[in-house]
């Protein structure tokens, strides 16, 4: 059974890496030993802005006062049944892949794929069959998981990753949640706000920690009032689950205190499928953990590649989307550009959203640049005003001498689909005042970019 193109694992980087390949004329099979979609479909990105949704349908209901409306009885969760439509939607995902495989005739040949010499592949499937496949081109595309650290080894019951996070049989009472990337703080963000009583603890000293400073303390703000307990500089030292509850001892400036709860969630990064894949066998050459590989994802193997969370770049489905495609595309004979990984947006889906792109104010300075920084508070938006959404802001960064745009900084709502307007504007080396002159619609969250950009210039209108 031959092949142009073999992908190992179909999450966001394998089924679009595919999907374009057949587009191309290419002769695709992908090896999938779980569901098609891998982990951003099936248990990461979209059942988590499923459960992040019934999350806030129950908080508007909680203040449907504010906005005139009256309730009548008691508006509590259904925990089972947010779980119950989670589930259901990351199905629905799953059988659309199904669906465009089809519709672009690529094989799903289900099993556990390991590399073999001479472009081959061997797939063992759940009943212990094994087969073998040979292709021109061999994509490894088979993502991360929950990644353990050593005093805090996940036993699936009181100790958990985000995969049992979003399916536990019932709302935990407490919740202690270690790590604040977008992983940990949108969980602790959807227990919290049902009424679970969380603990988030963060390492470094500002929650989403890789975001600018002055948007992580918003966020931290926001949490704090919405009566979560954020601990920074702080670290889980150890976990006793021998009792009801579990003691965790909590490291922090002020010494040593025990935290109890329920659950502990270790949200602490994810850590690359690379184990009995074949790399060792082959001799694929690796960098710190993570496959090498150049501009186009090619190792130092003929014919081998990889995308996505196993080699060194942002572990974020959007970038393993586009690596697949520039793979795919350098392979068919285009032409390709490389991937620009300084204009990758980041996006938090926690209440208020975080999204970014670009340099930190921080990081502008660091690396140089004289810089214009504006800002522009939702708490002047009358679109924010009119939504009952004012926590939070725009933050646009400018080098001073060219104008161009060099990051952007958003926390609020919606702030997860405005981001693309920059993430366009910074490809297309758009100045400040290009974005001033963009008149933007009124009233919408949006034209807080246009006001931020004017804000650097000492041109902002309504602050």
């Amino acid at each position: 059974m031959k092949y142009d193109l073999i992908i190992i694992g179909s999450g966001p980087g394998g089924y679009v890496a595919a999907i374009r390949a057949s587009q191309l004329g290419m002769k695709v099979g992908v090896v999938e030993k779980a569901e098609l979609g891998g982990i951003c479909l099936n248990w990461g990105c979209i059942p988590t802005k499923s459960l992040l949704k019934s999350a806030q349908v129950y908080t508007y209901m909680q203040h449907a006062a504010d906005y005139g409306i009256k309730t009548q009885g008691e508006i509590k969760p259904d925990f089972e049944a947010i779980v119950k439509r989670s589930r259901g939607v990351a199905e629905g995902m799953s059988k659309g892949i199904q669906f465009l495989f089809k519709k672009n005739k690529i094989e799903h040949i289900a099993g556990f794929g390991k590399l073999k010499e001479n472009k081959k592949v061997e797939v063992k499937d759940a009943d212990g069959n094994v087969n073998e496949y040979e292709a021109e081109h061999i994509i490894l595309a088979t993502g991360a998981r929950s990644k353990e650290l050593p005093n805090l080894k996940q036993d699936g019951k009181k100790i958990i990753g985000y995969r049992e996070a979003m399916t536990l049989p019932k709302q935990p009472e407490s919740m202690i949640v270690v790590g604040s990337g977008a992983i940990g703080s949108e969980f602790a963000n959807f227990y919290n706000a049902l009424g679970t009583n969380v603990y988030l603890v963060e390492f470094l000293p500002n929650v989403v920690p890789n975001e600018d400073e002055e948007v992580s303390k918003q966020l931290a703000r926001s949490f704090k009032k919405a009566g979560m307990k954020v601990m920074v500089n702080s670290s889980v030292e150890s976990v006793d689950t021998s009792g009801k509850l579990c003691k965790a001892v909590v490291k922090s400036k002020k010494g040593e205190e025990t935290i109890e709860a329920e659950i502990v969630l270790s949200a602490v990064g994810v850590t690359p499928n690379l184990e009995n894949i074949g790399l060792e066998e082959l001799g694929v050459e690796m960098e710190k953990g993570k496959i090498k590989v150049n501009d186009y994802y090619q190792t130092n193997i003929e014919g081998i590649y990889a995308i996505g969370d196993i080699v060194h770049g942002p572990a974020l489905a959007h970038v393993a989307s586009a690596e697949g495609i520039a793979c795919v595309e350098k392979i068919a004979g285009l032409n390709p550009e490389p991937i620009n990984y300084s204009n990758i947006p980041a996006c938090t889906y926690t209440s208020p959203e975080v999204a970014s792109v670009g340099l930190t104010e921080q990081a502008a300075k660091d690396a140089g640049y004289e810089i214009k920084v504006g800002k522009f508070p939702f708490t002047a938006s009358g679109k924010a005003s009119a939504a009952g959404e004012k926590d939070g802001f725009v933050k646009l960064i400018f080098d001073e001498k060219y104008g161009e745009l060099l990051g952007a900084h958003l926390i609020g709502a919606n702030v997860t689909e405005i981001i693309a307007e920059l993430v366009v504007a910074k490809k297309l080396e758009t100045t400040g005042h290009e974005i001033i002159k963009s008149i933007h619609p009124h009233p919408t969250m949006s034209e807080a970019v246009m006001e931020a950009a004017a804000a650097a210039y000492d041109e902002v209108i309504h602050i």
